[in-house]
């Protein structure tokens, strides 16, 4: 039984354990490093938020880069906006072909 236990404890370590956490993406990073102190997971909930789609929450990312003056460029907005939808929206994106095809069904 000891044998066992000591198989079973070798094979749970070199699956779990041993493993990396991928690295947070440039929108997690921008995000992290300049948004979430007064952005918290409430204004993704909200039920006023303004951000409806894609293009407004591009245009939500822009605006408060700008407010801010970090001075971001189109690919960071865009990775933050990327960031944002995966984690809160889903919100079909441009060249998103699969839920491009499930948004044009309803």
């Amino acid at each position: 039984m000891t044998v066992a236990f000591g198989g079973l404890a070798g094979v749970v370590s070199a699956a779990g354990y041993g493993a990396e956490a991928p690295a947070p993406s440039r929108g997690e990073l921008l995000y992290n490093t300049h948004c979430i102190a007064c952005h918290t997971t409430h204004v993704h909930w909200r039920d006023q938020r303004l951000a409806t789609d894609w293009g407004s929450l591009t245009h939500q990312v822009q605006r408060w880069q700008s407010n801010t003056h970090l001075g971001w460029n189109e690919q960071d907005v865009a990775a933050v906006a990327s960031y944002l939808n995966t984690l809160y929206y889903h919100f079909p994106q441009p060249g998103d072909r699969v839920s491009l095809q499930s948004e044009n069904r309803k």
